[in-house]
């Protein structure tokens, strides 16, 4: 069976506080509290600058089993390069192109 994620762009909004976030909680608590009220967030952080990599399976440690990260790509490839090169690096020009109906998965990383 499908699964439905409903979820937030990101977690760390400062007029949130009081509001969406109870008053006095630790900003280093803000993901754990978010991921309990939904049940996807997306790394918004991603699509500015390269995360570090622990960061990611801290991130992981502070949600709850099932819970999922939807991450941001850089905005360097979207809005820059304005995708072209990396449908040809990743051989996705033809995976995004294909008729209805034709499979949508050959997309291969060289």
């Amino acid at each position: 069976m499908a699964a439905i994620h409903i979820g937030i762009s990101g977690w760390r909004y400062t007029p949130w506080r009081g509001d969406f976030y109870p008053k006095g909680l630790a900003r280093k608590r803000e993901l754990q509290f978010a991921s309990r009220a939904v049940n996807s967030i997306e790394i918004n952080g991603s699509f500015y600058a390269l995360q570090r990599p622990e960061r990611y399976p801290q991130w992981y440690a502070e949600t709850p089993t099932g819970f999922v990260f939807s991450v941001k790509a850089p905005r360097f490839i979207p809005h820059i390069k304005r995708l072209r090169s990396l449908l040809q690096r990743f051989h996705l020009d033809k995976t995004l192109t294909t008729a209805p109906g034709e499979p949508a998965a050959e997309g291969v990383l060289p």
